[in-house]
């Protein structure tokens, strides 16, 4: 069902689409046309939806056949309530209902978990974590992160618009200070991005890192022809801890290299995913997260850089990335059933990714949770997700 929505992050991750063959009731094989050496860890990722409400849509209401069952939701505010499914298969939840509300506000998500009105956040900054830190009836739970956090340039420019070049999108980074940006907006609580993809997983390796040089920035643009580029860069609220102060502080370090770029700010529920597939409005910079769920580098580069002119047709590519011949080094990478062998055809690519310049900035964050002390049991994981069935409440 996966493969008849538009746009779907999960099709993104397999290098191909596994044939079904149906044995029993309970049982069903994968065929592959090519060996897939991780794809049990990429079908963890299928939802298991009862047959009758399965169709090749977005999931808007309770549909699911795990732990929990979602008994009310509302995708424009970000709330949902949770109860423990009476006819799940495994172990039953320690907690028997959950409720999970988005609050892109940090700072009003600090106040509720100090206030006990919500018993665990996650996505903060550093600023918020040091405030929390020590308070009575608060816990930090803290680890390295494998999600980039990215300003990715649209790869739907025509041919001849100054984005399509590589060399203009080399000139506009150099714009871009990093280490302010960590040290000083991000507080440290983030790496810059020195690959494609971050180098806490497995077969990542460093490709590049990105460099300050505003002057070198302001050269090669006016070389090129594009001393007075506009740029417009869009992003949602909440994509990552600090989104709004990174962008701001993007902005005038792009004005500072004489480029002309504006902001626009998505809210959650809206129709940012129109913009990323080029269905509606035009952009040039897509402030933008990309987690991956297995922990191999090959998946997240096949999410993001396996785009072929195919998938583009339906716009299930990563904001327009599409380099066949990338694809194919990529598709080989995955089929190698060496590890070795795997690993270095996967550095290769990633090396030739990097030449591409994706990207204008890119940096990888820590994970950071804060929860009440009555939370038990919430192992975070560098994915920056853990278990709920898992998690209990004292008192």
């Amino acid at each position: 069902m996966y493969w008849g929505v538009n746009g779907s992050f999960i099709v993104g991750l397999f290098p191909e689409r596994p044939a079904l063959e149906a044995v029993d009731e309970r049982t069903f094989y994968l065929h592959t046309k090519r060996p897939v050496p991780i794809l049990d860890q990429l079908m963890a990722n299928i939802l298991i939806s009862p047959a009758a409400k399965n169709r090749p849509e977005e999931l808007s209401g309770g549909v699911g056949s795990g732990p929990y069952v979602v008994t009310s939701a509302n995708s424009g505010t970000g709330e949902y309530a949770l109860a423990a499914n009476d006819r799940y298969w495994g172990r039953r939840p320690a907690t028997p209902g959950v409720r999970v509300r988005f609050v892109p506000e940090e700072s009003s998500r600090v106040v509720a978990l100090r206030s006990g009105e919500l018993d665990v956040i996650d996505t903060i900054t550093p600023d918020s974590a040091e405030q929390l830190q020590g308070l009575p009836g608060v816990r930090l739970d803290r680890t390295t992160g494998t999600r980039v956090n990215q300003l990715f340039f649209n790869f739907r420019k025509p041919k001849g618009h100054p984005l399509a070049d590589p060399r203009v999108r080399e000139a506009l980074s150099y714009a871009i200070d990093g280490k302010s940006l960590v040290d000083d907006v991000l507080t440290g609580s983030a790496q810059q991005a020195e690959g494609v993809v971050p180098l806490a997983l497995k077969g990542a390796i460093r490709t590049g890192g990105y460099v300050h040089d505003p002057g070198k920035a302001r050269k090669q643009l006016t070389a090129l022809g594009h001393r007075d580029l506009k740029v417009k860069i869009i992003w949602e609220s909440g994509e990552f801890p600090g989104d709004t102060s990174v962008m701001e502080a993007v902005l005038e370090m792009l004005r500072a290299v004489g480029v002309r770029p504006t902001l626009q700010q998505f809210e959650p529920g809206g129709d940012i995913q129109q913009w990323r597939q080029g269905r509606r409005g035009d952009w040039d910079v897509l402030g933008n997260g990309f987690s991956v769920p297995t922990g191999h580098a090959s998946t997240s580069l096949q999410g993001m850089y396996g785009g072929t002119p195919e998938k583009e047709k339906t716009r299930d590519t990563y904001q327009g990335y599409v380099f066949p011949k990338i694809a194919d080094r990529l598709a080989d990478a995955s089929a190698e059933t060496d590890e070795k062998t795997r690993n270095a055809k996967l550095a290769a690519v990633q090396k030739e990714i990097w030449n591409t310049r994706p990207c204008l900035w890119a940096f990888v964050p820590d994970v950071v949770l804060a929860r009440r002390s009555r939370v038990r049991d919430v192992r975070l994981l560098q994915l920056n997700s853990y278990d709920l069935a898992a998690v209990r409440l004292e008192g």
